[in-house]
């Protein structure tokens, strides 16, 4: 079984067993279930396709938090010519990495 996700405003294509790093989710320790009810698509074994209009309804994905981690740093340079201006900024975005457990359709 197929299904299309919906977390931290991005769309993932996830199935049993997919282990996948999203947007980091608030409140959550690791080894904690995390319920998606945002399912904008499935599809089954039998390749019967179900679309949201948005979301498909009764339908969700368990999945299992794995840990919470910063992501690489990006460098950010900003440089002005002829004007000796040059300056660095860095960042680390916080993500998430999950086991999908369950698609429940």
């Amino acid at each position: 079984m197929l299904a299309v996700i919906k977390t931290g405003g991005k769309q993932y294509q996830v199935k049993q067993g997919d282990v996948l790093s999203i947007e980091k989710l608030p409140d959550n320790q690791d080894g904690d279930k995390v319920v998606f009810d945002q399912v904008l698509l499935l599809i089954d074994d039998k390749d019967n396709v179900t679309m949201g209009d948005p979301i498909v309804k009764s339908a969700k994905v368990e999945a299992k938090l794995i840990r919470n981690y910063k992501d690489k740093k990006v460098t950010v340079i900003k440089y002005k010519a002829k004007t000796r201006y040059k300056k660095t900024v860095g960042h680390r975005q916080h993500q998430a990495e999950i086991k999908i457990e369950k698609i429940v359709a």
